[in-house]
């Protein structure tokens, strides 16, 4: 018991020695690829590759995040809560766009598992892969998919779509502030709503609002999906 303790101090003080540190490079030169969520998983791969750590012990002593995660959920109300008038002004677009957006999202997760025969437990792995961790370590759990691959996916589709959307948006001369907060607020989950709050509020809005009910929809969807299939 006293060693698991151990255990658990060590890997949690661990991260967040990494996270801090790398938190701290990203304040400092204001860099999308420095983000702390990458940077600080790097860094932590670093260490357990140079360092004696076992995977498996890590992945014991870090459970802790995992039950944060699950807390985490919660808070996606925070936003509705906060733009609750601008969502009703507004309910039609945001609905159509961010629906349309998440399911094109696991249509073409479906459409790939069929072209390169991937496996189910692949799979469960992949369709939530386009929200915010927290329901999408859910849903993937839900699936029976596997928690690592999800949370790799997930940080995968997030930095490609923080890299490429802003420059895409502006090459198909998309000039509507909602329709950009909704576009990266549903591709690249918080990342994308925090880039929108640089545009602008309204961009932000959208871009939270847009985070939050593509989780949810996709939280409802995938269980109905999964139950008629």
């Amino acid at each position: 018991m006293t060693m698991f303790i151990g255990n658990v101090l060590l890997c949690l003080v661990t991260t967040i020695v990494c996270y801090y540190i790398c938190l701290k490079f990203y304040l400092k030169y204001k860099k999308g690829w420095l983000n702390p969520l990458y940077t600080a998983s790097f860094l932590l791969i670093l260490l357990i590759l140079v360092c004696p750590i076992q995977v498996d012990s890590y992945k014991e002593g870090s459970t802790i995040f995992n039950y944060l995660l699950q807390f985490a959920v919660v808070t996606l109300a925070v936003p509705l809560y906060k733009q609750w008038s601008f969502l009703k002004k507004n309910y039609k677009k945001i609905f159509i766009g961010v629906i349309c957006g998440t399911s094109l999202g696991v249509i073409t997760v479906l459409g790939m598992s069929q072209i390169f025969h991937l496996q189910e437990q692949l799979l469960a792995s992949l369709i939530p892969r386009s929200v915010t961790l927290p329901i999408a370590l859910t849903v993937s759990s839900g699936l029976g998919g596997l928690s690592s691959t999800t949370v790799l996916f997930v940080v995968i589709s997030a930095l490609i779509s923080l890299t490429i959307g802003p420059k895409l948006l502006n090459k198909l001369g998309i000039r509507s502030k909602s329709a950009k907060g909704l576009a990266m607020g549903t591709s690249a989950q918080m990342l994308g709503a925090t880039r929108s709050l640089v545009w602008g509020e309204e961009e932000g809005a959208m871009g939270s609002i847009a985070m939050t009910i593509s989780a949810l929809f996709l939280s409802v969807l995938v269980p109905v999906f999964s139950y008629f299939t």
